[in-house]
């Protein structure tokens, strides 16, 4: 995390019996407010896998002492959407030395459930097929700059007046670090770049943590194309879930109508992220 240490006042905590860590908390600090952190998709405290219950009884215990000699009022989790099984069996979110004072978000994941019939949507795949005989050449890149120069910046500039969470910099670092785990997956056409699409492989679960088109790329439905490819490939590698992330918009829904019929057509079904809020006693 600590590409980014420079936005958050860290206050992470690491627990260790015998000298052998045994729990992580990644968190920030804001006033009296501790939050599980604000730079990650999802948070908490997650043990090792071979502690009993009892031990992660009393290391929350230790936590909530901690918090409290620290002054910290309120521990904010953001959890991990539900369809990530296998890691929130890790995670034991507080129940005792604290009280939930409120659901502060509710968010709307978007996910495709790869180890069921794929669910997408006839006319989606009537034009995948029909595509397929265009001439696309898909690549999977170490260079994230033409994605980034050419596509994802100029179109989210164009589109919502913003800028991706992470610059060229940043993932080019990541991916640097993490050299299995984040991927460029790029589409052309005439040697035209049309779209783009980043990975990132969490094991069991891919997350699409971006994807855009450029004009050209949406009137030919190249990023429909891209993704209905990655859930193929993905299925028949055996992962659980492609996850496409939120649906969060700053409106009345609170949520992008059109991006939930556009993902729900992929073939994606809706969960839930919670985030809570508790009051250190």
């Amino acid at each position: 995390m600590d590409y980014h240490q420079d936005r958050f006042k860290d206050f992470s905590l690491m627990v260790y019996k015998d000298k052998k860590i045994i729990a992580v908390l990644p968190a920030n600090i804001v006033g009296t407010s501790l939050f599980s952190h604000q730079g990650l998709t999802y948070g908490g405290l997650y043990y090792t896998n071979d502690l009993s219950l009892e031990i992660k009884k009393n290391v929350l215990e230790h936590v909530i002492l901690f918090l409290e000699r620290n002054k910290i009022d309120f521990l904010v989790v953001k959890e991990a959407p539900t369809f990530y099984g296998n890691l929130n069996s890790k995670s034991l979110l507080p129940s005792s030395g604290m009280t939930k004072v409120d659901v502060m978000k509710e968010e709307r994941v978007l996910a495709v459930d790869l180890g069921n019939p794929l669910k997408i949507h006839k006319t989606k795949l009537k034009h995948f097929r029909k595509n397929q005989a265009n001439g696309f050449i898909i690549k999977e890149e170490d260079d994230f700059s033409p994605f980034w120069n050419k596509v994802l910046c100029p179109r989210l500039d164009q589109k919502h007046n913003t800028k991706p969470v992470h610059s060229l910099d940043e993932i080019v670092l990541l991916k640097a670090r993490f050299p299995n785990h984040i991927k460029q997956f790029t589409i052309y056409f005439e040697n035209k770049i049309l779209a783009g699409i980043t990975i990132f492989d969490k094991g069991e679960i891919v997350k699409s943590q971006y994807g855009a088109t450029t004009e050209m790329g949406e009137k030919l439905r190249a990023i429909e194309f891209l993704f209905i490819t990655l859930i193929h490939q993905y299925k028949d590698e055996g992962k659980t879930f492609f996850s496409m992330g939120t649906v969060t918009e700053d409106n009345d829904l609170g949520y992008n109508k059109g991006l939930l019929k556009q993902k729900e057509e992929l073939g994606c079904s809706l969960y839930f992220q919670t985030v809570n809020k508790f009051k250190i006693l």
